[in-house]
């Protein structure tokens, strides 16, 4: 990215130490100075207010204390830092600056206050100082604040200052149940911001967040009961924070995940809604046995345990191997927010431990089986990355070891106090023993930083998922070696992880489009109750309910099995007599494909609709395949789309390691169908039609069936299709 127009100093005291503190690589350097430049010369507010935008876990905080670190040095003398609604991030807010500015606060240069336990006697001296004040985004505070500023300090008028938004809530608005009292909340809080920023010699403000669509999606205005107007929140200057190499997001769960030769492959373990139930309430029918380990249905929280304890010994072995420092880990696990739900799942999980221990002392064969079947798992993944294995044998004797001295232990966080009780000097939750398991519910997505996270059992399902929520909930983004991802396992039900895929999907392409100059780029389409496509108002979206099309994405079923011989046999047979006719048919045929009309290409995708059946958690939605059809044709004259047809096929319905089959092309050869596909998808799109055996002993039900593969044109814009809007 480009450096903007530099009249600001960048030999400042603040600067350069931290510059030599921390050691920026040159584009965060460019994104800090960048930013500084634009809240200097371009007016902000908290409705139009600077953006700096990062993803989650990211080293957002990182970048925006050295956007403070500049602005000292540029005539700013009071930042004021507001954060999420919790004393525990108030507090861990307050020794990340501690932390970071330690040489500045040392040498008396500045000074840094929680605004509720700021002295009210600051002398002249002491206010000459550079000020850091952090602020609970609540309006207690803010009233607080505006106290200071206007009452007990009112020569802080006269000071610049830098409002910095942290994790901005403003970028969180729920368009399906935004409610009046949400409204209000939110227009209060940006009114008191503004007002005081307003009445100040210079106030400048900066939002901080990874989850800004909302905000850059905001309508114009929007009115309740015809008296409340909720003004938008357009920003000022977006700038991108560089993502470092040790960073792990949705590229590695969403899109490497499909590379077996990848560590990524194995993180993703599904779950299903009876997992869940379990951990909802108390049910002593649901663990009657004396031995947990034993019932079917509580298999997947065992693994889920397990795998953590196992994955967490196999690196302190490594670790202990390579004369390193052995390392503590976390595990979280978040399905509810009710503290009766995490009691009943604290007295849970402390019961497999005691199983788990007991079976260990006796060295009962059900628990070598469990931890044998644990290490061969996570094995799969640890022996893809440049790192010393050990034998099935050591790894018993560490597990047996840490169940033995007690080395895992449970920890409830559902509440400030709670939180604020387990923070350690730097701000984090301290991690107590080698490993630790941490429930909890809304609490743990607020900011809150827990390190060395290796596993996630999560099934949070709200009735609309909103991005901010969801991928905060599960704090699977972050820093992490490529030695821990081979041990990390995220447990959900497929339902959220096909939601998670979406909103990557839209986070991946809305980035590209901001680079480009905010939403410009991305196009917002929806079918209309005449089923045809037609712009989409971008603000009206649900991010639960979208699919992002880009330049030859592949579109399948996935998640099926056939209906029965019986019923689907004359369907699949009159298809191949179809598609044989419209190939001698046709206008053109290259390199086995052939044009072929739309309006019978749609029909036969209908007709193999109507062969194919759903699993629970996966979804084939035929009218949005349709349309989406539809809108791929980019010429409205277009009446052809290129088909390829083989046969023959005897995929497996299950894979080796329990997935449900997701590649019946060949992606490789000079002859491979997604090549083909995608060498013919460039101004409307290709769909491979494959004829699979579907042989009993492959999973299916012993009858022949079609796989249907779509690939969108090469020369189309990135799309947001609305599978639902907000009415």
């Amino acid at each position: 990215m480009k450096v903007a127009s530099s009249r600001i100093d960048t030999k400042g005291t603040f600067y350069s130490f931290l510059i030599e503190k921390n050691k920026y690589e040159q584009a965060y350097i460019d994104c800090m100075e960048n930013t500084v430049n634009n809240l200097i010369y371009q007016q902000t507010s908290a409705n139009k207010p600077g953006m700096l935008l990062g993803k989650i876990q990211s080293g957002k905080t990182r970048t925006f204390l050295g956007v403070m670190g500049l602005a000292y040095d540029n005539d700013y003398d009071v930042v004021v830092i507001l954060t999420k609604g919790t004393k525990a991030l108030v507090k861990q807010t307050i020794a990340r600056l501690h932390q970071e500015f330690d040489g500045m606060v040392a040498r008396d240069y500045m000074r840094v206050y929680d605004i509720m336990t700021m002295p009210d006697n600051l002398s002249k001296w002491e206010l000459k100082k550079k000020l850091a004040i952090v602020v609970k985004k609540e309006t207690k505070n803010l009233d607080r604040l505006q106290a200071a500023l206007f009452e007990t300090y009112p020569s802080l008028k006269d000071k610049n200052i830098l409002f910095i938004d942290d994790e901005a809530d403003f970028a969180s608005v729920s368009y399906e149940n935004n409610t009046e009292k949400n409204i209000i909340e939110m227009r209060v809080i940006a009114s008191k911001i503004d007002h005081i920023r307003a009445s100040v010699a210079k106030g400048s403000f900066l939002q901080v967040t990874a989850t800004p669509y909302s905000l850059y999606l905001q309508p114009d205005e929007r009115e309740k009961n015809d008296f409340i107007k909720y003004e938008p929140v357009r920003p000022a200057f977006t700038e991108l924070v560089p993502i470092h190499d040790k960073y792990v997001g949705g590229d590695l769960y969403f899109d490497e995940s499909d590379d077996p030769a990848s560590p990524a492959y194995y993180l993703y373990q599904e779950i299903d809604d009876n997992d869940l139930a379990v951990m909802k309430k108390m049910d002593l029918r649901r663990v009657r046995k004396q031995n947990i380990l034993s019932q079917k249905n509580l298999t997947n929280i065992n693994r889920a345990v397990i795998n953590f304890i196992v994955g967490s010994c196999i690196r302190r072995w490594q670790q202990d191997r390579l004369r390193e420092e052995q390392e503590k880990y976390a595990m979280i696990v978040h399905t509810e927010r009710g503290k009766k739900a995490h009691e009943w799942q604290e007295q849970l999980l402390y019961r497999i431990l005691r199983d788990l221990s007991q079976l260990a002392d006796s060295e009962d064969k059900l628990f070598i089986q469990a931890i044998k079947d644990s290490y061969r798992h996570l094995m799969s993944s640890v022996r893809l990355v440049n790192t010393p294995t050990p034998t099935f044998r050591e790894v018993l004797i560490e597990v047996k070891e840490a169940l033995a001295e007690e080395m895992v232990v449970v920890s409830t966080v559902n509440s400030d106090k709670e939180v604020e009780e387990l923070l350690d000097f730097t701000g984090q939750l301290q991690l107590r023993t080698p490993m630790n398991i941490f429930i909890g519910g809304q609490i743990l997505d607020r900011g809150v930083t827990i390190s060395n996270l290796t596993g996630f059992f999560y099934g949070r399902n709200p009735k609309s998922f909103q991005q901010d929520t969801v991928l905060q909930h599960s704090r699977m983004y972050g820093a992490r070696s490529v030695e821990d991802i081979a041990v990390t396992r995220f447990y959900t039900t497929r339902k959220i992880y096909n939601v998670m895929e979406t909103i990557h999907e839209f986070d991946t392409e809305l980035r590209e489009a901001f680079k480009k100059g905010h939403d410009q780029g991305v196009v917002f389409v929806q079918n209309d109750l005449s089923n045809q496509i037609v712009p989409c108002s971008p603000n009206k979206i649900l991010l639960s309910n979208i699919v992002t099309l880009k330049p030859n994405k592949r579109m399948l079923p996935v998640g099926f099995q056939t209906g029965y011989k019986t019923y689907i046999s004359k369907t699949v047979e009159k298809i191949s007599v179809m598609l044989r006719q419209l190939q001698e048919r046709s206008p053109k045929v290259t390199d086995d494909a052939f044009l072929a009309p739309v309006s019978k290409v749609k029909e036969i995708i209908t007709m193999i609709h109507s062969t194919l059946e759903m699993e629970e958690g996966y979804e084939w939605d035929l009218q949005e395949y349709l349309s989406i059809l539809d809108y791929s044709l980019l010429d409205a004259d277009k009446k052809y789309i290129w088909l390829l047809v083989r046969e023959g096929r005897n995929i497996k319905r299950v894979n080796q390691d329990g997935r449900f089959e997701n590649a019946p092309d060949t992606p490789s050869g000079k002859k491979g169908e997604l090549k083909v596909a995608r060498d013919l998808a460039v101004n409307y799109p290709s769909i491979m039609l494959l004829k699979q055996k579907g042989l009993e002993e492959n999973g299916w039900r012993g009858t022949p069936f079609w796989w249907p593969v779509m690939v969108t044109p090469r020369n189309m814009e990135s799309t947001v299709y609305a599978k639902e809007t907000v009415k």
